[in-house]
């Protein structure tokens, strides 16, 4: 990585915060015990309204990025654009539904009773479906990636979530078995998709329009970051202090839940790269492409595996973890892809 390539400070320790909101999540669930079940009772059609204000304040100004006009372009080099989409919506949900089936019920069987398993494998599903949005740009800058490339990568990419994400989800927890409300998938993905989206897209035009695209860069969107990356850390935080008592009781539980979640990154990653270089695509492209289909909307993933299975489901430890394994994980294959440059 070269020097005028630095990761931002918060993303760079990413793993670390998250660590420390375990610890502090776990703590606060220890002494406050069932003084704060209250809420996880604050809800409206199956969405906590707490976790709910918390992920639009993640998720707004990610959206905030997405300019749909960029998409008109996309014509030009189609391909980099279509190995992204074959991985990510014809690839890449269906192998993490594989992996966790073969860990959580073939390898960890000893460890996990089979419904415990069922919600595993459906917080590794939601995960699994749900392609990176506002960190590849991370990934994308640290690479030398085409940065407006990435941009209509990740515009279509948050276009077919709108369309994709629920039925995708729906077959793959149905073939596992398990059973979901759909209308609390929908309201998930209106709540935590369509709406920041719409909201984002309507601010970016309005304030461009008004105070300038450097303005609105180097000012409006400084300013909400760490907004966004206080909503992170607390959400961390609640949903640690209700599954505390889990993970005492079954310390080991947060590694056997990352393994999978390893593997299924680096085995997408790799498959996009490859892919990648078939296609004769340039180094610029190819790297954001694949770092794309190996990183994960979590704060999606997150938000609804809160509102299928709830606060201390199983399911949403999985995606916690997946923000715990992302950014390590990740920057390993951003050596790859700078040692790999061609």
């Amino acid at each position: 990585m070269s020097d005028s390539k630095k990761i931002g400070f918060f993303e760079k320790y990413l793993t670390l915060w998250v660590a420390l909101c375990i610890v502090a999540g776990i703590a606060i669930g220890s002494f406050a015990g069932d003084s704060i079940s209250f809420l996880s009772s604050m809800e409206v059609y199956s969405v906590n309204i707490p976790v709910a204000v918390l992920i639009w304040a993640m998720i707004y100004p990610m959206m905030l990025q997405v300019d749909f006009s960029s998409i008109k372009s996309v014509g030009k080099r189609p391909k980099g654009l279509l190995l992204t989409l074959v991985v990510n919506w014809l690839i890449k949900p269906f192998t993490m539904a594989f992996f966790a089936w073969i860990f959580f019920t073939k390898l960890y069987g000893a460890f996990i009773n089979p419904e415990l398993a069922g919600e595993y494998i459906a917080g590794a599903i939601i995960l699994g479906a749900a392609p990176c949005t506002a960190m590849v740009f991370v990934w994308s800058y640290l690479t030398n990636g085409d940065a407006n490339y990435t941009l209509v990568q990740v515009s279509v990419n948050d276009l077919i979530i709108l369309v994709a994400f629920i039925p995708i989800v729906g077959l793959l927890l149905g073939i596992t078995d398990v059973t979901i409300p759909y209308e609390t998938l929908v309201a998930s993905v209106v709540i935590f998709v369509v709406v920041p989206l719409v909201a984002g897209y309507a601010t970016n035009r309005l304030l461009i329009k008004s105070k300038g695209e450097e303005w609105f860069k180097n000012q409006f969107l400084a300013r909400l970051k760490p907004v966004s990356i206080i909503a992170l850390l607390t959400t961390l935080v609640l949903l640690f202090a209700f599954q505390g008592q889990t993970i005492i009781d079954r310390p080991l539980i947060i590694l056997l839940v990352a393994v999978p979640l390893v593997i299924q990154t680096y085995f997408i990653f790799f498959i996009a790269w490859y892919g990648g270089r078939m296609l004769k695509l340039p180094h610029a492209i190819c790297s954001p492409a694949a770092m794309i289909g190996a990183s994960n909307f979590f704060e999606l993933a997150v938000a609804v595996s809160i509102s299928l299975f709830g606060l201390q489901s199983p399911a949403a430890m999985v995606t916690v973890v997946g923000v715990l394994v992302e950014v390590p994980v990740m920057l390993s294959l951003v050596w790859f892809a700078n040692r790999n440059r061609y």
